[in-house]
């Protein structure tokens, strides 16, 4: 068993709300491992930051995503920092699914984030923490994506419609990363 695509990218991207209408228009089961996370510690994301640190929640993030990707056969959405983690990118590149990067530029970003309140790592200065970590991150979201969808200037169901078309044809050229390998 494993995931029907997987979707990473940065806080703000869209993966949660496009991996619930993706999984709604492939009939499959949709999951988040934040969410995932918050079920196996029977608390929240924002709590587990406060209370165990981030190197406890980036340990049960990777128990999460090694589970999900062993036991979910649906649309799998991983947490920002996910990437972080040489392990979980090794997972990512292993999966056997294809791994869409829903990208964002930072202007987007900032509005759909807002003030941050429910994410740990942008709570003090959201705008200056997405800057830094949309740098950090690109490199580690572009190892182990097959493809890239912008979702800057797109609605939901437009990305919906965009990872779709990969799903249904692998070689379509994807503005941002030329044909999947």
């Amino acid at each position: 068993m494993a995931p029907t695509v997987i979707l990473v990218g940065a806080p703000g991207a869209g993966k949660t709300t496009v991996g619930r209408l993706l999984a709604e228009r492939l009939g499959c089961p949709f999951a988040d491992t934040d969410h995932l996370v918050e079920e196996a510690a029977g608390t929240t994301v924002p709590d587990i930051f406060v209370v165990e640190g981030e190197a406890a929640f980036r340990a049960r993030e990777t128990a999460a995503l090694t589970a999900a990707l062993r036991d979910h056969d649906g649309v799998l959405a991983l947490g920002g920092g996910a990437v972080l983690a040489e392990r979980n990118r090794a997972l990512l590149r292993e999966a056997g699914a294809p791994v869409v990067l829903l990208s964002v530029p930072l202007s987007d970003a900032v509005t759909r984030v807002g003030l941050a309140r429910d994410r740990p790592v942008l709570a003090l200065n959201p705008r200056a923490m997405l800057r830094r970590l949309l740098a950090e991150r690109a490199p580690l979201y572009a190892e182990v994506a097959t493809h890239e969808v912008d979702t800057g200037t797109r609605g939901p169901e437009d990305v919906v419609a965009a990872v779709l078309a990969l799903l249904e044809d692998p070689s379509v050229t994807t503005p941002d990363r030329g044909a999947a390998p």
